[in-house]
């Protein structure tokens, strides 16, 4: 009789997980508490799926901060070529935008899905939607919970891949949380990733410029510098730069309750021609000097709210702040607007395959760990890697029983 493995979550890191297990021969039930799997998935995919990024692997290794080193086995043993790999096998072939990011030619989520699902079908994964992962039980059982009330399974491994706590609505809710710590588990706080950061702008600012992009800025915050353009929102800015220094920025708010996104307006023009451009005509208005130095609207008005609108009139003083001009950042949005979450299992819980410690026989996978990274195919790659890794783990532990 074949060896059984539950997987707990329908989503990248869980399907990939059950594709490694019963690959290895395990029968497989893959349960997720929404009514179909692989939800968060088609989410993510909905303005294009952004699936890993194309730079190269040591550039894209550190994309993950600390925790590189922790996920760099997980990587390197199915990295973003493999991934492209495994999507053209899944006749889903791939394309490299200019940016790097990677996307499937037919840029949506759905017809990967789709044949993903029809290839986990014929060899055996069993799907059971409405169900949703309770706890342990006194003999290391899992409790499921069904439209029919709790039961009871025993399967020989079992793969969690629950998800963080960013997308309640599509059961990534951190509720597994409470019951890991009452089992002894540690787990670093679940906390907003990649998520909009709070400025308080006038209300004429809003008006006037909500939804529009800084083009080609520079924004730092201690010694990191990220060049993007982040986008204005009513309530702060938002976009791929500053999602890059999201942990930095979550590190002052903790340590001083507010932080300082600095942000240089013009980063192709060095300090001293800035200076020329603006010392042209000193008759001229500030506004005019602006212009001349290649500000956008959006710009000299973020500048303007930086300061009050309290300018300096010296072309020096003034090319230095668009340099670096001081944005105070009072909090972030909550972790329910978040596109992902940091914090999860620590990694002092898991083994190299990903198994918890404490609990022998279940590996945990995917954002449940403790690791966060940037927008850019980085998310999605990782829950991947970690899912292979997890799926691979588990069924050498069925194996070797």
């Amino acid at each position: 009789m074949a060896a059984t493995a539950a997987v707990i979550g329908g989503g990248p890191a869980g399907l990939i997980a059950a594709e490694r297990l019963v690959a290895s021969g395990a029968e497989v039930t893959v349960y997720d508490h929404a009514p179909s799997v692989g939800r968060k998935f088609l989410l993510a995919g909905r303005g294009g799926l952004n699936i890993t990024h194309a730079e190269p692997f040591e550039q894209f290794v550190t994309r993950y901060g600390d925790a590189a080193d922790h996920l760099r086995p997980s990587l390197e043993a199915f990295p973003p070529d493999a991934l492209r790999a495994w999507c053209a096998g899944l006749g889903q072939p791939t394309f490299a935008g200019s940016s790097g990011r990677v996307f499937p030619e037919a840029f949506r989520a759905t017809p990967l899905l789709r044949a993903w699902l029809a290839r986990l079908a014929s060899g055996g994964v069993r799907l059971e939607p409405r169900t949703r992962w309770v706890g342990w039980t006194d003999d290391g059982g899992v409790r499921l919970g069904t439209p029919d009330g709790d039961r009871i399974e025993h399967p020989g491994a079992t793969v969690l891949a629950l998800g963080g706590a960013s997308w309640p609505r599509v059961g990534s809710d951190g509720g597994w949380v409470d019951t890991f710590l009452r089992a002894g588990i540690d787990v670093a706080p679940l906390r907003a990733a990649n998520v909009r950061v709070l400025v308080g702008w006038t209300s004429w600012f809003v008006r006037q410029f909500a939804g529009e992009p800084l083009k080609n800025v520079a924004l730092t915050v201690g010694e990191r510098t990220v060049r993007g353009e982040p986008v204005v929102t009513e309530h702060g800015l938002e976009g791929g730069p500053v999602y890059a220094l999201g942990d930095l920025i979550r590190d002052d708010l903790d340590e001083h309750g507010t932080a300082t996104l600095t942000i240089d307006l013009a980063p192709d023009l060095a300090a001293d021609q800035l200076d020329e451009r603006l010392g042209r005509r000193e008759r001229d208005s500030t506004s005019t000097r602006l212009k001349r130095a290649g500000l956008h609207a959006v710009a000299v008005n973020v500048l303007r709210e930086a300061t009050s609108n309290d300018l300096p009139t010296d072309h020096e003083q003034l090319a230095a702040l668009i340099k670096a001009v001081p944005l105070r950042v009072s909090g972030t949005a909550s972790i329910d607007r978040a596109i992902s979450s940091a914090g999860g299992v620590r990694w002092s819980e898991l083994d190299e395959h990903l198994m918890l410690r404490r609990r022998p026989g279940t590996f945990v996978s995917g954002e449940m760990i403790d690791w966060e990274a940037p927008t850019g195919g980085y998310l999605l790659q990782a829950c991947f890697s970690t899912g292979r890794t997890a799926g691979d783990g588990a069924a050498a532990w069925l194996n070797a029983r």
